[in-house]
């Protein structure tokens, strides 16, 4: 067994059978290949930013180092290639170094590229959906590579296709960005709301955001944390009415679709949590909506302190909060939700 401790952010001592960095294409073809021979369960990682290991994994975890990124533009946009294993805020760096406009409020989101589509990542009111104009697959079975629309990716709130139809036997092996050279800021969320629309750059977005993201996040070289642990919960309008009456400053954010988006942080602030303790996890002080390994977590550690998070916001609010962090059990990811209730 090998350790995968410094292989995710959260640090929670798990093993696998064996870790194995994928650089290439025919490197993934063939180690995949050997896999199935051998019946090894694999799981691909990135940076490992968004999954909890609940258990020792019985099998091969795949880090994606995939690098690379091409670009070409025409009279309106520029368009990005960028292989899976690129980490995600580097490219975000990178691109505003060069000129290219649109992701800087997706500045300091952990992960690498080949993760952002899955989870379609969002922040400060940009989603992935946003600049993607296509991804690219590999089908580990058949050895056919092929390139999904920004349509086809049926991306929703921390929702897409790769969670669905390709989440088995297929992995993400680059992203495709569009974007405009006409840029417009996006401003409407947080302290962004303060900065002038007429006078601000992306840089400035750009260094605003990972200010707040550092001042509110801990580091994960101090504490082991995913970042977000809950999703954002949405909610019907009729429920939100009921909530407002009772909670008058609760925050919130109208859909396209009616429904309202609330701030899972504030729930769990609101009974009380932030600095709660159990074993060596606790609820982070300065953002209730991040869990942390204070050095000595163990997995169930942190599955108890979800569980005790999702029941009290489930007494007092009547939401069932939902992980946006992936479980991985012994053979494979596992229902997070079930996993805490």
């Amino acid at each position: 067994m090998q350790n995968l401790q410094s292989f995710h952010t959260f640090a929670i001592p798990a093993h696998a059978e064996k870790i194995i960095k994928i650089a290439s294409i025919p490197q993934l073809k063939q180690v995949w290949d050997e896999c199935q021979q051998e019946n090894l369960p694999v799981l691909f990682l990135g940076q490992g930013s968004n999954v909890l290991f609940i258990e020792d994994f019985a099998g091969a975890v795949l880090i994606n180092c995939l690098l690379g990124i091409q670009h070409k533009e025409d009279q309106h946009f520029h368009y990005l290639h960028v292989n899976g294993g690129e980490v995600w805020h580097n490219l975000v760096q990178w691109s505003i170094e060069q000129g290219i406009y649109g992701l800087e409020n997706l500045a300091l989101i952990p992960g690498c590229a080949g993760s952002a589509p899955i989870q379609n990542i969002g922040a400060y009111g940009v989603e992935f959906k946003d600049v993607c104009d296509y991804v690219e697959v590999l089908n580990l079975a058949s050895g056919e590579q092929f390139r999904l629309t920004n349509i086809e990716c049926e991306f929703g709130y921390r929702e897409s296709v790769f969670k669905h139809k390709y989440v088995k036997g297929y992995v993400v092996t680059a992203v495709g960005l569009k974007l405009a050279k006409d840029w417009k800021p996006v401003l409407k969320y947080g302290n962004l709301a303060n900065l002038d629309k007429s006078a601000v750059s992306s840089a400035d977005i750009f260094s605003e955001i990972c200010a707040v993201r550092q001042s509110k996040l801990p580091d994960p070289k101090q504490f082991g944390n995913v970042g977000s642990f809950f999703k954002n919960p949405v909610v019907s309008a009729q429920q939100f009415e009921r909530l407002q009456q009772e909670y008058a400053t609760i925050p919130h954010f109208p859909q396209a679709d009616g429904s309202i988006k609330l701030a899972a942080g504030w729930l769990i602030d609101q009974c009380n949590l932030k600095g709660y303790q159990i074993g060596g996890a606790a609820v982070h002080q300065q953002q209730a909506l991040v869990l942390i390994n204070k050095g000595n977590a163990t997995a169930s550690d942190i599955v108890e302190l979800a569980h005790h998070i999702y029941h009290l916001v489930a007494l007092r609010f009547d939401i069932q909060l939902q992980p946006e962090v992936r479980f991985i059990g012994k053979y494979g990811e596992v229902d997070s939700q079930q996993t805490i209730s």
